[in-house]
Order: C-alpha cells, then sequence, then structure tokens
C-alpha cells in the first residue's frame, strides 16, 4: 500500500470520527430461509445488527408477527408477543424509521419476541444496523448493552412480501441460519481485536473494558492449548500536512502528526490528550510483542486488566510510571517493551505501529477497521453484542466440525445434541458405547474409538469394533454366555472383526450361540461299548465293562491300554531314567572303582611291602627319601 493510499485512508477515518465518512465497511450476512408458505419459500440474505446476541454457528426456528399497532417499534408493545405453549418462537416484524435499530430491539425484546426482523423502508444494498453514535444522548440509555435477542435487517421488497402474506392468513415460518456466517476452515481460530487504553469514552468504554475482564480467562485458556491465535490491535491516524502545526494535531498526535487519536474528553483544555492516549497504545501493542516473542502472547490480557484496575483516567493514574509498575509486576522486560516504543517527539517512522495503521486496511471479505472497538473472527468482522458468552459462541463457530475445544461444548455455550435420542446415532447401551459425537453447531454421526479399539461401520445404524484388542470392549459386539463355572465366547482375538460360535454351539456369533447336543447328532461317542451323554458346550462318554473312553480316538479300549496311552509317555521317561542310573551305578563300580583301587594299593606300597612286590634295600629306600 503506497503511503498516499495510506493517508487518504485515515483522513477518511479522522473524518469519520469526527462526522460523517464513506469507508469500505463491509456488512455481514447470514441466511433467511423462509419454509412456508410455499410462494416465498426460498433463502434470503439479512444483514446481522451490530447489537444483540447472534447465534453464530446455529440456526433459530421461528414464526413471523406483524403487529397491527406500533409497527416501527419505536414504543412498548401494549400486548405480549411471546409465542403460545406448542408453537414456534415469535419474530416480530418491524418497520425501519421513527428511532433507534437498539430501541426497536429493546422494545421487541421486553415484549417477548425471540427475535426482530427489520423491514428496510427504501430499496437500497442491505447495511448494518449499528448502535447510536456517540455524543446524541441515546447511547447513554443502559438498554444496549441488556439486548440479547438477535436481530436482522431485511430487504424492502421482502418485507412486503411477507407482510402480504401475512394480511392473506397465511402462516409464514422462517428459520435464521448463522452457521456459514463465519468462516470454519482448520482447527485453529485467528481472532484480532480492535480496542484503545482510553477509558473515559462512556458507556461503550466501560462495556470493553469489562468484556476485556471477563473474557480474559478464555481467551488465555484458547491460547495456551493452542486452538486460537490471538492478536490486539489499535487504530490511529494520520494528520494531514497542512494541519501538523494546528493544535489538534499536536494535542492528538506523536512523532510529528504520524499517529494519532481524539482526545478522551473532546476538550483539548482539560483532561489527558489523544497524545496520551496513542503513547499508551503504542505501550500496549509493544508490550504484546515482547511478550509474544518471549512465547506467552496470552500477558497482553493480564496487562490490559491490571492497567484498567491500577491506572484510570478518573483517578489520574494514566501514566507510564504506572504503566512500568503494571509491567514489572508480570515480568515482563520493561526494556524492550520502551526500546519498542522509542520516542514519541522524535520526527520519524514507528515500525509497530506502522504495522498497526497497515492493518486497518481491509483485505479480502474484511473491509477497513473504522469505529472501536471491533472483533475480527477468522478475517471476518464479528457483529453483536461484546459479551463473553456472545463472542465465544462466535469463536467456537470458526472451529471445524469436530475439533472444538471442550470450552465450546459447555452446556451454558452449546446444546449438546446428542442427549436427545442420542442424535440419531448407532450406540450400544450395555457398554455405554455411541457413534454420536458433539460439536457446536450439532452432532456427527462417527463410529468411536473405545480404549484403542476402532469401531467401523455407518454410525448409524452399525458400528463393529475391529483389531486384536476388540473382544476386550463389549465382547466385540459378539455373543458370550456363562453358566455355572463355565463361560463360552464368539469372540476370537486372532479375527480382525466377525463372530464365530466356539466349538459345541451353533449359531450367529451375534445374537446366540446354541449347544450342540453330540450325543443326539451323533458326532461323537458312538462305539457300541460308550454311553453318551450330553452338557453345555461339550459331551461326557462312559465305557461299559470297566473300558476306558479314549476321546481323541472316539472308542473304548482295555484299562492296560488305557494306561499305555494315557501314561506312556510318563512311563517312558521313568523307564530311561532308570536305566540311566543303572548304567551310571555299573560306569561307577566297573571303571572308577578300579582306577581308585590301583591308586591306593601304589600309595600303600610305599610303605608297606606287599606280599607281590620284591623287598627293596634301605639304602635305595634313604636315597629315595
Amino acid at each position: 500500500m503506497t503511503m498516499r493510499t495510506r493517508q487518504s485512508v485515515f483522513w477518511c477515518v479522522w473524518v469519520f470520527l469526527w462526522g460523517s465518512c464513506v469507508a469500505r465497511f463491509v456488512v455481514e450476512k447470514n441466511n433467511l430461509r423462509i419454509t412456508s408458505p410455499k410462494s416465498l419459500r426460498g433463502i434470503y440474505e439479512c444483514a446481522i445488527g451490530n447489537f444483540g446476541v447472534p447465534k453464530y454457528g446455529g440456526t433459530m426456528i421461528g414464526s413471523v408477527l406483524y403487529p397491527k399497532s406500533n409497527q416501527n417499534g419505536c414504543k412498548s408493545f401494549d400486548s405480549s408477543l411471546s409465542s403460545k405453549p406448542g408453537t414456534f418462537p415469535t419474530f416480530v416484524l418491524i418497520d425501519r424509521g421513527d428511532c433507534f435499530f437498539t430501541l426497536k430491539a429493546w422494545n421487541a425484546q421486553k415484549g417477548g419476541a425471540a427475535a426482530i426482523l427489520v423491514a428496510d423502508d427504501r430499496i437500497e444494498p442491505l447495511i448494518t444496523m449499528d448502535t447510536p453514535e456517540e455524543g446524541n444522548g441515546a447511547s447513554n440509555d443502559d438498554y444496549i448493552e441488556k439486548i440479547s435477542i438477535p436481530s436482522a435487517l431485511i430487504s424492502k421488497s421482502l418485507g412486503d412480501s411477507i407482510k402480504k402474506a401475512l394480511s392473506g392468513g397465511a402462516m409464514v415460518n422462517v428459520n435464521l441460519d448463522w452457521r456459514e456466517a463465519l468462516p470454519h476452515p482448520d482447527e485453529r481460530v485467528e481472532y484480532e481485536f480492535w480496542t484503545s487504553s482510553n477509558d473515559e469514552c462512556g458507556p461503550k468504554c466501560e462495556s470493553e473494558i469489562n468484556f476485556v475482564k471477563s473474557f480474559k480467562g478464555s481467551a488465555q485458556l484458547l491460547e495456551q492449548k493452542g486452538y486460537a491465535k490471538f492478536t490486539p490491535h489499535y487504530i490511529t491516524w494520520y494528520c494531514p500536512e497542512t494541519f501538523i502545526l494546528s493544535q489538534q494535531c499536536k494535542s492528538q498526535c506523536i512523532n510529528n502528526g504520524r499517529y494519532c487519536a481524539p482526545d478522551p474528553e473532546l476538550d483539548f483544555s482539560k483532561g489527558y490528550s489523544g497524545r496520551d492516549v496513542v503513547v499508551q497504545n503504542l505501550r500496549q501493542a509493544c508490550f504484546f510483542k515482547v511478550a509474544n516473542e518471549s512465547g506467552k502472547p496470552w500477558q497482553w490480557w493480564d496487562y490490559v486488566t491490571d492497567f484498567s484496575i491500577r491506572c484510570p483516567m478518573r483517578q489520574n493514574k494514566y501514566t507510564e510510571e504506572c504503566s512500568d509498575q503494571v509491567i514489572k509486576s508480570l515480568g515482563v522486560d520493561l526494556k524492550k517493551v520502551k526500546d519498542c516504543v522509542g520516542d514519541p517527539s522524535a520526527n520519524v517512522d514507528n515500525p509497530v505501529l506502522n504495522a498497526e495503521q497497515d492493518a486497518q486496511i481491509g483485505n479480502g471479505d474484511r473491509g477497513d477497521v473504522t469505529i472501536l472497538p471491533t472483533l475480527i473472527i477468522n478475517n471476518r468482522q464479528y457483529r453483536g453484542k461484546l459479551s463473553r458468552a456472545a463472542v465465544l459462541k462466535a469463536i467456537c463457530s470458526g472451529f471445524q466440525e469436530t475439533t472444538e475445544p471442550s470450552i465450546c461444548l459447555s452446556p451454558d455455550i452449546e446444546t449438546n445434541e446428542c442427549l436427545q435420542n442420542n442424535g440419531g446415532c448407532w450406540q450400544d447401551t450395555a457398554a455405554n458405547i455411541t457413534a454420536c459425537r458433539d460439536t457446536f453447531r450439532g452432532r456427527v454421526c462417527e463410529c468411536p474409538i473405545v480404549q484403542n479399539v476402532q469401531f467401523v461401520g455407518d454410525g448409524y445404524t452399525h458400528c463393529e469394533a475391529t483389531g486384536s484388542l476388540r473382544c476386550a470392549i463389549n465382547n466385540g459386539g459378539c455373543w458370550k454366555e456363562t453358566q455355572g463355572s463355565r463361560s463360552f465366547s464368539a469372540c476370537i482375538d486372532d479375527h480382525t472383526k466377525g463372530c464365530k460360535c466356539p466349538p459345541g454351539f451353533r449359531g450367529d456369533g451375534v445374537h446366540s450361540c446354541k449347544d450342540v447336543d453330540e450325543c443326539k447328532e451323533k458326532t461323537a461317542c458312538q462305539c457300541s461299548e460308550c454311553q453318551c451323554k450330553n452338557t453345555w458346550g461339550s459331551y461326557e462318554c462312559t465305557c461299559s465293562d470297566g473300558l476306558f473312553y479314549a476321546r481323541d480316538n472316539d472308542m473304548c479300549i482295555g484299562k492296560y491300554a488305557a494306561t499305555v496311552a494315557g501314561g506312556g509317555i510318563v512311563w517312558l521317561v521313568i523307564l530311561i531314567l532308570a536305566v540311566a542310573g543303572a548304567g551310571g551305578y555299573a560306569f561307577y563300580k566297573y571303571r572308577i572303582r578300579k582306577y581308585m583301587d590301583s591308586e591306593i594299593r601304589a600309595i600303600m606300597a610305599q610303605y608297606m611291602p606287599l606280599d607281590n612286590q620284591p623287598e627293596v634295600s634301605s639304602q635305595a629306600h634313604h636315597e629315595d627319601v
């Protein structure tokens, strides 16, 4: 972007904040589906209001009501707009004009409406319904922050068509759909918060500070777990070169008019100046830069929260010294922060604020950032109330299906559709296993992984355990039964899937395996001397005349043969050991014993003559010794 382009854009921002200006503002939209009457059935676009709570990631079904009186909604409704039991919630249709959009929504909400549809009063592209501008008195009303119903602006032609259908006695049923209002491409949400350290701009500033305090815990959790990437931003603009020496630019700008912010009280003669705001905004941006480089970007939330508590403007503590104390208490390198801030009086560019000004220019579907505060989620501008619950819902809608963190699936954020009729998915109630997986937008039916065992199937009517460990989970979905001390199973660990009845049983292996009567079917114990008795899963066979039944050969044999057949191996081992023992004894007696005898005789011969040896002379004996 060229310098001239950037200067022209931020001159536009300057004018926008002080008067009016046409900026590249993007209207965020959602879908409106009419399901009846048939003549209006179809999908239409509507513009999301910049107040209330849009149901990002979800839908709402309602029946349209066009009141007979107070059709512009500028007064409280005399009769209730609440729906009757058993009917759809009421979506009240209100005409544009005569009062602020927020007042229309507030009156509709007090009347019991579940949502408000505002019909445009002129033929034009859809616009964003915004809150009242500062300084007109209406923004001081506290009802704006209490608006919780969603709102949508519809075109004049659609509004006229709905009114005509209602006047003809037709029931107009509508589905407001925000499921695709924000992109949800992957498992991480990237979001930006355009804010300011100024805390003296009335209810909007108070709302912004309260949001930061309440959202801090959720933001830090998402960041620390790697679910989200957050970046704070600050709006500044150039002072036109012609006015650099004016009191306005000197009071509201730093670095020779390069970076400016409005005076907090809009009064140059008292309180803090816009210059003070720019410097503190720069310190907050630099704090984030230093914390991010140290791997702890979530500390920004601690700094901004603590600064708003310890250093407010109304207590005259909005100073550099107070800011330094907060930075030190958080353990962040203060020198690096100061080096990043630089000299606000120098006639030089500041790279951090230059980057902030470049980021204000819209890209893709985002549009320019021209107002504060602005929240951008996955490069799309958020519309609606700046509250923890509303913003968290919007962020949760930015995750790809089934990748949402657990914080997005809590009861206060979304409805668990698996709790009703198991979401229409397969389940095994006995093993407490289900294919229903709750998501922020609804649910998906997919066969689960339980204790490292993968289930396969369509997820709706069938899931089956696979793999070598499958028998540990609900016996692999196979038949299993115990009678007395005996248990049989149709699940075999060697099989990757399927069930097979064990020997002695017959059946499908899943629902049942019935005992086979081997005696009746004559598959065993059929010899003439055999008496067969069926047992559960097996049989017993006995022989007459004291014979022994050989199960492997299915025959009766004599006791001696049975003994040989049954214990032949044992006797053979005993026989081998006996022969080895006898051989060892013979070897000892005839070989080792003979050798030992000859040695003993030789030793004894040296001390006493033996009968069969000649005598040796004493001289010879002495010499030997």
